[in-house]
């Protein structure tokens, strides 16, 4: 698959003498869902806006659908939409005026039946007429969707999209964004719901002080990093793990009526037979025990864990 946005060896420094980001390269494939997961202030949102136009970059390059940002930036910039973090927006106009507006920003005809369309989408068509200054906080962040839909960009970036919104509307959210993909458009997202980057995402990158640690497929990210995990629910709480289980990954429950023990699911011998066995000669009954799979967020936190 193509990439439609390339990055090249890309630094950023402050004159404070912050370093936001370090060599950054990554390519962004054509029509996928990138997410990029990182702790606050790992230069997610820097990232962003320096692809964007926003930030000038320090040093490398960005090529937008072979647009350079800084030598063509009308040309890289009219191929993106952007949702900002921050909700900002004219407090005084209405829904439909706004959105609008942005539109002929970027050159393009009025097209009535496709504003209509993303303010239904985005649960906003009721609101049309509303001034923005009257909108909860939610509906605030649906109208930054629908501005930075409103050129029907070719890529979109959505920097915590769903903060503030609720479940059901973040649901038909995460619909409308399936629905673009499915349609060509790529999407790149940065959120602190890392169950919708499970959920959603192709690729996953993780960022850290302004260092890529990782650019992964979703699948063989959680394939190649994720454990399992083994839950025994004891017949008799115990108050501490006894020594001679040390050997183990194993954690107590608060009340003690709970072992985990947590091993790496590519290997061949898990250690099961041999814990159980080691359990029952210690006289240590279970009445029952299930197992799991480790989730994006479990691999997120192990993976920052062990940059710091």
């Amino acid at each position: 698959m193509s990439a439609v946005i390339s990055i090249n060896n890309l630094s950023k420094a402050y004159a404070s003498g912050l370093h936001a980001l370090s060599n950054i390269s990554l390519d962004i494939r054509r029509g996928e869902i990138f997410a990029l997961l990182g702790p606050n202030g790992a230069g997610k949102t820097t990232l962003i806006n320096i692809v964007c136009g926003i930030v000038n970059p320090g040093q490398g390059s960005i090529s937008v659908d072979g647009h350079d940002v800084l030598g063509d930036y009308r040309a890289a910039r009219s191929l993106i939409g952007l949702v900002p973090q921050e909700l900002t927006t004219d407090a005084f106009e209405s829904v439909w005026r706004t959105v609008n507006f942005s539109r002929g920003l970027f050159g393009k005809p009025p097209n009535a039946a496709l504003i209509e369309q993303i303010l239904r989408e985005l649960s906003l068509w009721d609101k049309r007429n509303a001034r923005v200054m009257t909108l909860s906080g939610g509906m605030k962040r649906r109208l930054m969707i629908a501005k930075a839909l409103s050129h029907e960009p070719q890529i979109l970036f959505l920097d915590e999209p769903s903060a503030g919104v609720d479940v059901e509307l973040r649901r038909d959210m995460w619909a409308m964004v399936r629905r673009l993909r499915d349609q060509g458009v790529t999407i790149i997202l940065t959120t602190h719901y890392i169950e919708e980057a499970e959920e959603m995402a192709d690729r996953i990158g993780v960022i850290r002080k302004g260092e890529l640690i990782l650019v992964e497929d979703k699948v063989a990210l959680m394939a190649k990093l994720g454990k399992k995990r083994l839950r025994l629910s004891l017949q008799v709480p115990l108050s501490v793990i006894p020594d001679a289980l040390a050997g183990y990954q194993l954690e107590l429950s608060a009340a003690g009526d709970e072992l985990v023990y947590t091993y790496d699911a590519q290997q061949e011998q898990s250690g099961i037979v041999v814990l159980l066995r080691r359990l029952s000669d210690l006289n240590i009954d279970y009445q029952d025990l299930s197992t799991s799979n480790s989730s994006l967020e479990d691999i997120f936190v192990d993976l920052v864990r062990e940059q710091a």
